[in-house]
This record gives C-alpha cells, sequence and structure tokens, in this order.
C-alpha cells in the first residue's frame, strides 16, 4: 500500500450518520469492517496500542488464506470486544484517516459495530446498571449506606461474588462511594467581578460530572478552590446528567440521547451567557466537545455548547497567558509523575496540564505519554482486566522510575490504575517512596497552600 496524496493534511472526522438505515445494516457494517481490517492488516503501525490490533492481526495469521477474507464475519466482533475506544490509533498512528480517501476512522467503526449489537441483542444486565451512573450513584451520599457498601466492597467474599455473578473481576480497582456528594455541598460563588481575558471568558460554569459528584467530591472543591483564590466568580450547573460517555462505550446510542437532552437545555443557556464550562474529567469534556457534535451536527445547541466547553486546564493557562492567573505558589510539591490521559489527548489541546504544574516552584515534572490500560468499565471486567495491566505496564514503569511523591492524572480512573499497577509490576522502583495518588487540581491547590 501506499500513502495517498491528502495524508498530510490535518486530520478531520466526519459526523456520525447513526440516524441513517445504512448505519444499522449488517450487511453494510461487515463490508466496512473488511475494508478497514484488509488496510489495517496491511500496515500494523498500530500493532503496540491495544488488544484490537493484535487479535485482528492473529484472526488474520491464522486462518486459511491468510488474508481477511478468511476471517469468518463471526470473529469480528472479537476485535471489537477489545476496542475501549481510546481513539490513540486514530490520533497518533494512523496516516490513513480523512482527509485521505481511504477514510479511515477505526474507533468510530468500532462504535458503530458496538452500537449495532446493542440494538440487536442487548447488553448484560451488569452493564446496563454499571453504565447508569446516575442509578449507582443513589448509593453515594447517605453516610451509613456509603460506609457500609465501602467496607463490604473491600472483602474478598464480595469481590469473589461481584467476579462470579457480574464478571468484574476481583482484583480490579473499583471507586467507592462518598459519604457527601459534591452537588450537595458546592454552592456557586459570583461575588468576584467578572474579569475577561483576551481568550477567556471571565466566569466558569462547573459541570460536576457523576465521578466527582459521586465519587471523590474533593475533585470538585480542589477546582472552585482555585477559582475562588484567583477570584474567578463560577456557579454550579442548576441540573446535570451523566454526560453519556459510558452509555456510548457499550453502543446505547438513544440513551446517550436520552442523556444529552437532559444536560444541553441546561449547559446552552450558560454558554450563551458568556460562561467557560467546565469538567474536571476528560472524558466528560471530551463527550461535550467532540462525541456529542458528531453525533448531532446539525444541533445548533449542541454546537454551542461544544464552543464553550474547557478542560480545567486549558482555561487556567489561557488564563496565565492573559496574565489573570495569580501566581503566588507557596508549596513545592518535589516529584510528581504525571500522566497523560487519552481522552485529554483527543481534545486537541496540547499537554496545558503539564504546561500548568511546570510553573510550580521547586516541583519536577514527569511526563508519561501513553495510555494507561484503563478505560472505565472495560479494564475492570474479568475477560479483560489482565490485558489492561498488561497495555498500562510501561506507564507503570515509568511513573515510577521517577521515584515521585505524587502520582497525577487528569483521569482519576487512570491514576488509581496506575497506582495499583505500580504496585504490582513496579513497586521496586520506588525506591522506597510511597507516593500518593492526587488529581492535578489538587496538586495544584496544595501549591497555592490552600
Amino acid at each position: 500500500m501506499t500513502v495517498r496524496e491528502g495524508s498530510l493534511e490535518a486530520p478531520t472526522r466526519h459526523p456520525l450518520a447513526w440516524k441513517s438505515p445504512e448505519f444499522w445494516d449488517r450487511a453494510a457494517l461487515d463490508e466496512e469492517l473488511e475494508r478497514v481490517f484488509d488496510i489495517c492488516h496491511g500496515c500494523r503501525r498500530c500493532v503496540s496500542l491495544c488488544g484490537a490490533f493484535p487479535t485482528l492481526f492473529d484472526l488474520v495469521d491464522n486462518g486459511p488464506t491468510g488474508e481477511v477474507d478468511g476471517v469468518p464475519k463471526e470473529k469480528y466482533k472479537d476485535v471489537v470486544d477489545q476496542c475501549y475506544l481510546c481513539d490513540m490509533c486514530y490520533m497518533t498512528k494512523c496516516p490513513y484517516v480523512p482527509p485521505h480517501p481511504w477514510n479511515l476512522d477505526f474507533p468510530h467503526l468500532m462504535l458503530r459495530a458496538k452500537a449495532v449489537h446493542f440494538r440487536t441483542h442487548g447488553a448484560s444486565a451488569t452493564d446496563k446498571f454499571l453504565t447508569s451512573t446516575d442509578k449507582v450513584g443513589v448509593f453515594a451520599g447517605i453516610p451509613i449506606v456509603t460506609q457500609t457498601v465501602n467496607a463490604v466492597n473491600r472483602t474478598k467474599p464480595a469481590r469473589a461474588l461481584m467476579e462470579s455473578a457480574f464478571g468484574i473481576d476481583r482484583n480490579a480497582w473499583r471507586p467507592e462511594f462518598a459519604t457527601k456528594k459534591f452537588r450537595a455541598a458546592a454552592r456557586s460563588n459570583t461575588a468576584a467581578p467578572v474579569r475577561d481575558g483576551a481568550k477567556t471568558p471571565g466566569k466558569v460554569a462547573v459541570f460536576s460530572t457523576c465521578y466527582v459528584n459521586y465519587n471523590e467530591p474533593g475533585i470538585g472543591h480542589d477546582l472552585v478552590r482555585v477559582l475562588e483564590h484567583n477570584e474567578i466568580p463560577y456557579v454550579i450547573v442548576e441540573k446535570e446528567a451523566c454526560c453519556g460517555m459510558p452509555k456510548l462505550e457499550i453502543g446505547d446510542l438513544d440513551a446517550v440521547e436520552r442523556l444529552k437532552d437532559v444536560n444541553i437545555p441546561q449547559l446552552v443557556k450558560l454558554a450563551h451567557e458568556g460562561y467557560a464550562i467546565v469538567s474536571a474529567i476528560p472524558s466528560c469534556t471530551l463527550m461535550f466537545k467532540q462525541e456529542l457534535p458528531l453525533m448531532f451536527p446539525d444541533d445548533a445547541e449542541v454546537q454551542a455548547v461544544k464552543e464553550a466547553m474547557w478542560d480545567p486546564f486549558e482555561y487556567l493557562v489561557a488564563r496565565h497567558k492573559d496574565g489573570l492567573l495569580k501566581s503566588d505558589f507557596k508549596r513545592p510539591l518535589g516529584t510528581v509523575s504525571y500522566h497523560v490521559p487519552c481522552h485529554g489527548r483527543v481534545q486537541n489541546i496540547g499537554r496545558k496540564t503539564e504546561e500548568l504544574l511546570k510553573l510550580l516552584p521547586q516541583t519536577r515534572i514527569n511526563t508519561v505519554e501513553r495510555c494507561s490500560g484503563h478505560s472505565g468499565l472495560w479494564g475492570t471486567r474479568k475477560q479483560f482486566h489482565a490485558m489492561a495491566m498488561k497495555i498500562g505496564k510501561p506507564v507503570f514503569k515509568s511513573m515510577a522510575g521517577a521515584q515521585p511523591d505524587y502520582i497525577s492524572s487528569d483521569c482519576q480512573l487512570a491514576g488509581h490504575h496506575i497506582e495499583q499497577g505500580i504496585g504490582q509490576f513496579a513497586r521496586d522502583a520506588l525506591g522506597g517512596n510511597t507516593p500518593t495518588v492526587a488529581h492535578p487540581i489538587t496538586l495544584v491547590r496544595i501549591a497555592y497552600g490552600l
């Protein structure tokens, strides 16, 4: 194969045509899967990224013809199941993405296959429940219930039961529930005067996200403390539902649309009022920046929210460049091993978190830019957890090798996954250090001495 004209142009993405009948046509899907798999088999640049590509290449190489035409169509699902939509093949490896004439978007083809399977066969009761984060979050916020559930989930018998009954690997890290939800405790603060910069709106709307609200509200509280310290007025989004990423990952696009119908009316009002809408979890930010706009390209409100959506460090760095971010950092942090998560990289904003962390005095930043292997539900499943740990090994070793005082990732799930992986594969590299896992916004709050 040769690279055709157009491969050096900036990549673009076509809208996800999920409302068209052809999107759901099984024969048309299989034809496109065969076309793309044939290109991937001849290229093999993505073999080291995840389990999807080695699975594909093994199916082809061990087949009767040594080509994709020798792979039974029912085996295509083995490849699809290994994809957890990190987007790294599209972002970093594939030379055939649009506008190249071959028009290859592997992650969105995998998403289409997941969606067709979901509409045809549904999903397991476990997957449906665990991706319904607002329902799962009912356990949060009631201290006695939360403490009991968390305590039970830490026990070996409970983990063994989760594995046998629900397919959740007994060794996989799982988040605990907070005794008080972020949204129940957080209050808007509009007292500071609005100071708009050349690039930045002077006021922020905080979209808390399910994870911050139900599992680690401290991240949200640290974010608003940093905003308060910098005299940036903010509001907590009045009403919110899950961003839809967990449902997207199992192919339940109708559920994604229902969640969109809850969130977008709330967020578009804030966008029109000039707020920068910020969420502290990259996958949630990405939903509003990329996935929903590609699913609903003709929805003006979705597009308006896209333009108003900011990663928190994208916002803070832009604020710094406008001369409006305070630099009165008081506490050195020592060595920080910082992981750039996949869904942060996909936003195409550059290493904004690293850029801000490097402003902190007497702080050494060891940056690792590679997939950690954790992707929410996928990495906790019994059949995939070992693969998630294998994918993450280079990250675990690179993070531990700096003998850090802190382990940090914008994706807090990845941060905890890395902590587990270091303990399993790279503990000796720590040199006796016991690093603390902390979200980057928490590190900034600590550095400010707040």
